[in-house]
């Protein structure tokens, strides 16, 4: 069989799994990409290529290929896709083994939790956003605090907030929650207090002033970017990325955090504050209580205490 027929069956047999469309189109890359290298190694057109021709050391050498121009992170989520491919090729009959095993995988990186940094950061941020510091052509606070909003009190992942709409607010005072399409496709219900219906209420006006003439349903895309359309993944992130160096706090953000820094310091204040693992789970839709856990034990009492115990805190007190 050929290589582009074995993906198009891998892609139909994975349709139960009910993928969301960015995880589809990550694999769809990961495999276009990948099959692109093959296609110069072997040095035969794409449509040529059969699925014989996906051998250990024919994938050696375009994963080394792929890995100098790649973070590892892009070549750790390139391995598993072609893992999952042909894994499919071997259950499907189309390969005797999996020849991934020839082809050295990086280092899964330990999920360590990359809040803001600056115990008042946060508050900061949202008053600097509110008093219109970002640098832009077309300023549009309501906005700006909105997005920052719904990272630090909501924990929301930027694909979750771009498929928010009006409807995704419900319940009466004092018992509101934000319905979300989390990843996977799993939902989960997340209790927020009025100010954040306030919040999008002001934004939503501010909505119907820049586009006057537009008629927005319930049912549409609660984000906009200026002109009015749904707002892309890119423009979410760079909105984020310029409130910090409005605010001035650009450089209290982990590296290559950005928009996911909110979330993740959602996720540590909760841990601060108390709340359980499993709570934690559920409020950010983690699949696994393990990845929660790791909020937990990066600001466990535990740990500071053990920390805090440290004989040479004695001699620092000697010298004050």
């Amino acid at each position: 069989m050929k290589v582009s027929e074995a993906q198009q069956a891998f892609f139909a047999a994975r349709r139960p799994r009910k993928d969301s469309p960015h995880t589809t189109d990550a694999y769809r890359r990961d495999l276009a990409g990948i099959t692109t290298l093959l296609v110069s190694e072997l040095g035969r057109p794409a449509e040529d290529l059969d699925v014989t021709d996906l051998t250990g050391p024919a994938l050696r050498a375009v994963f080394g290929v792929f890995a100098d121009g790649h973070a590892k992170s892009s070549v750790l989520r390139a391995w598993s896709t072609w893992n999952q491919f042909l894994t499919f090729c071997v259950a499907d009959g189309l390969l005797e083994g999996n020849p991934m095993g020839a082809v050295a995988r990086p280092r899964t990186p330990a999920l360590t939790p990359k809040p803001l940094r600056g115990e008042e950061t946060p508050e900061q941020l949202l008053s600097a956003a509110a008093a219109g510091s970002r640098r832009a052509r077309d300023p549009w606070p309501e906005r700006d605090v909105l997005v920052i909003a719904l990272g630090l009190v909501a924990g929301l992942r930027a694909a979750e907030m771009r498929a928010l709409t009006a409807r995704s607010l419900v319940g009466r005072a004092g018992e509101l929650r934000l319905h979300v399409r989390g990843k996977g496709s799993r939902d989960r219900s997340i209790p927020v207090q009025p100010v954040l219906a306030e919040l999008i209420e002001r934004y939503r006006e501010s909505c119907r002033v820049r586009f006057s003439s537009v008629r927005f349903s319930p049912g549409s895309p609660l984000l906009l970017d200026r002109a009015g359309e749904p707002i892309g993944r890119g423009a979410l992130e760079y909105l984020v990325k310029s409130c910090y160096r409005g605010a001035g706090l650009h450089d209290r953000v982990p590296a290559g955090a950005n928009l996911h820094a909110l979330r993740h310091t959602f996720a540590t204040r909760l841990a601060e504050d108390g709340a359980t693992a499993s709570e934690i789970m559920a409020l950010l839709g983690h699949a696994s209580l393990a990845t929660s856990q790791n909020y937990i034990e990066a600001t466990g009492r535990e740990q500071r205490a053990a920390a805090a115990s440290n004989r040479t805190y004695r001699a620092l007190d000697g010298l004050s």
